[in-house]
């Protein structure tokens, strides 16, 4: 079995997902997703900039990394070559290897005495981004390797310096001598030396446990964390096994170390968590929070969205409403940093008409066009009332009007007309959803959006499609999902106006 940088890396942000990767049906995998690919292959073009940047002429195995074992052996012939710098190279040491070097202390004699036929056949594999030649004895001579890995992130990761730390093991063992260093390069070519002291007694116990529960096929509990598990190509599967058990974790506001609480007070099903008295449930996470569990299981359960309990129904100010309504949404390019579409639903309720306008930068350069098309826009509509879902908006023209050195008074007076109503509904009301996300929400209420895929990271993936290929259908289908998003905050915003209305006016009556 392989134990590569890659498991272990997996391993350290979801076990379950190393779990299913060794011993899971590969059939219940879903496809890699377009966004995905898209940042494996924005993470070979930063690798090439980093060494066109350091001016290395680094030299490749001629095998391929998918043959791993022909692969590590023509990376220990250009070792022992001496070359300066080797890319695309794989390092590989068997377990033996790595318990006489790595584990002595963390391997018990108990563990290998009962899964000493498992642990032989690990073979642990590495795969730095790059291998550099240093002037420091070792194996191969008057030279030594330090290990570089090159990744996307804007910050040093505790998963990355692992990683690092990882591969200085491994190539202290293939050349008998620990790395001086290993070195961690980010997105600004801003480089990192590990503290390898520090770092390879986590990374050596992070091994163990890892070979641990892979040796006693010890299935992690399925937890479905969106932000975590969104790329996962295991998603699909394990929220159906969440689903099935009807997982604590499908609940808004079960965050792990809150489920962590619940399972202490004996709380592991949704049952449990109804019968638990609140009053204990508080004593665990905080009265507002177990008020607000409690209200979000009891809405799940009869599929009908409430007040929240800590809402101010009746001395509230309603939702804003105009004549005309603007509704707001953004496409944006994290990569480039480039806003490339700024969607617009103009609703005219005196009129009873409604219009999509968008403005979209077909060239990365015209972003500023757009901005000042956009302000030219609203201009048009001053006491109109600008809705959106989330602070992206926000943020979005902050940093455009710095960028393009929009009026401060222009700034502040766009800035004065929007209405985030994410705010609104978290603040307000409680909807029988697995999550708070603008889709999620819609889809609750019978919107549905016309393109099925669509999704703010395919559209990212589609513009970059199009910045290729300019093939004028994957506009289309960027146009369609950002005037669908905007269409679904108009939605949502007439329905929260009509709910909240009603649910006042039964306080009301219920009150005299």
């Amino acid at each position: 079995m392989l134990i590569s940088d890659h498991l272990l890396l997996n391993y350290k942000r979801c076990n379950r997902r190393t779990f299913l990767e060794v011993f899971g049906n590969q059939s219940d995998r879903d496809l890699e997703k377009d966004f995905l690919v898209k940042l494996k292959r924005e993470n070979q073009t930063h690798i090439r900039n980093v060494i066109e940047s350091q001016s290395l002429e680094p030299i490749q195995p001629q095998a391929s990394r998918r043959d791993w074992q022909l692969n590590a052996m023509q990376t220990f012939e250009l070792m022992q070559q001496g070359v300066d710098c080797i890319i695309r190279g794989t390092l590989q040491v068997d377990f033996a290897q790595w318990r006489s070097h790595a584990g002595e202390n963390i391997f018990t004699s108990e563990m290998f005495a009962k899964q000493a036929s498992f642990l032989e056949q690990i073979t642990f594999t590495a795969a730095p981004s790059l291998l550099i030649k240093q002037a420091r004895k070792s194996i191969f001579g008057d030279w030594e390797y330090i290990p570089v890995n090159i990744k996307l992130g804007r910050k040093p990761k505790p998963e990355y310096k692992l990683i690092s730390a990882f591969h200085a093991q491994i190539l202290a063992i293939v050349q008998n001598k620990l790395p001086e260093r290993s070195r961690l390069i980010l997105k600004e070519h801003n480089a990192h030396h590990i503290n390898l002291t520090h770092w390879l007694f986590k990374m050596q116990e992070t091994v163990a446990e890892c070979l641990y529960m892979l040796a006693n096929k010890n299935e992690p509990e399925v937890f479905i964390s969106r932000q975590r598990c969104s790329l996962c190509s295991w998603y699909g599967f394990c929220h159906q096994v969440a689903k099935s058990s009807q997982h604590l974790s499908l609940i808004p506001g079960v965050t792990p170390k809150r489920y962590e609480y619940l399972q202490a007070l004996g709380i592991d099903t949704v049952e449990t968590l109804v019968d638990v008295p609140q009053d204990i449930l508080a004593e665990a996470i905080g009265f507002d929070t177990a008020r607000q569990l409690k209200q979000q299981v009891q809405a799940i359960q009869t599929d009908r969205p409430t007040i929240r309990s800590n809402f101010d129904l009746i001395n509230t100010q309603p939702i804003p409403s105009g004549a005309i309504e603007l509704y707001f949404d953004i496409e944006a390019e994290p990569e480039r940093q480039t806003d490339y579409l700024l969607g617009v639903l103009l609703v005219d309720r005196y009129n009873n008409t409604e219009k999509f306008h968008a403005f979209l930068a077909e060239k990365i350069e015209d972003e500023g066009k757009i901005w000042q098309e956009f302000l030219d826009f609203i201009a048009l509509y001053p006491d109109a009332p600008i809705f959106h879902y989330s602070e992206y908006e926000a943020d979005t023209i902050k940093r455009l009007a710095k960028l393009y050195d929009t009026p401060r008074e222009q700034k502040k007076e766009v800035l004065s007309r929007l209405v985030d109503l994410h705010f609104w509904v978290t603040q307000a009301v409680i909807f029988p959803v697995e999550s708070y996300s603008l889709k999620a929400i819609a889809n609750w209420m019978g919107f549905y959006w016309r393109e099925t895929s669509g999704s703010g990271d395919q559209s990212v993936c589609w513009y970059d499609q199009w910045l290729a290929t300019q093939d004028r259908t994957l506009l289309e289908l960027i146009l369609s999902y950002n005037e669908d998003d905007c269409r679904a905050t108009r939605h949502l915003k007439d329905w929260l106006l009509d709910f909240m209305e009603y649910q006042r006016n039964q306080l009301v009556v219920n009150c005299s």
